[in-house]
């Protein structure tokens, strides 16, 4: 598993598997937020699966999908209130980690965290936030 971290709550991943979620939760996670739709590329575990085998290993699941639509209101609430919701650190995944980290950096830029700080710590993971380095601004009242 190529986790990365960007914070003391949340680090994101590529596609997990079933099998996955046990060393997750041993590693000290406390939940699981599913980035990626259902079917959006042959054989990845379907989200009932993953979320079958976070619950057997103790975790919460979550899930806020983010398909070709791109990231809206819905999802940004949906990660804030998984995060917010989660006892201790989060795992977010999709298919490369790179969804995961774009909707944490949004959806805590509109809770108020520093954009400087989220593109920082994306980078250091990294991940390039540059292109959301607007709607990061706006979102954070610094536009």
């Amino acid at each position: 598993m190529d986790i990365r971290t960007l914070n003391e709550s949340i680090s994101v991943a590529p596609q997990i598997l079933p099998q996955d979620l046990a060393p997750i939760a041993a590693a000290g996670f406390k939940a699981v937020v599913n980035n990626r739709p259902d079917d959006e590329e042959p054989g990845q575990p379907s989200g009932a699966e993953i979320r079958a085998a976070a619950e057997a290993a103790g975790l919460a699941y979550y899930s806020v999908p983010v398909g070709r639509e791109g990231i809206g209101q819905g999802q940004l609430d949906a990660m804030t209130a998984a995060l917010v919701g989660a006892d201790g650190p989060v795992l977010a995944f999709c298919r490369s980690g790179t969804r995961s980290c774009h909707l944490w950096a949004l959806a805590a830029a509109q809770a108020g965290r520093n954009p400087d700080l989220l593109q920082a710590q994306a980078e250091a993971a990294g991940y390039d936030l540059a292109p959301l380095r607007p709607s990061l601004d706006r979102l954070a009242g610094q536009a």
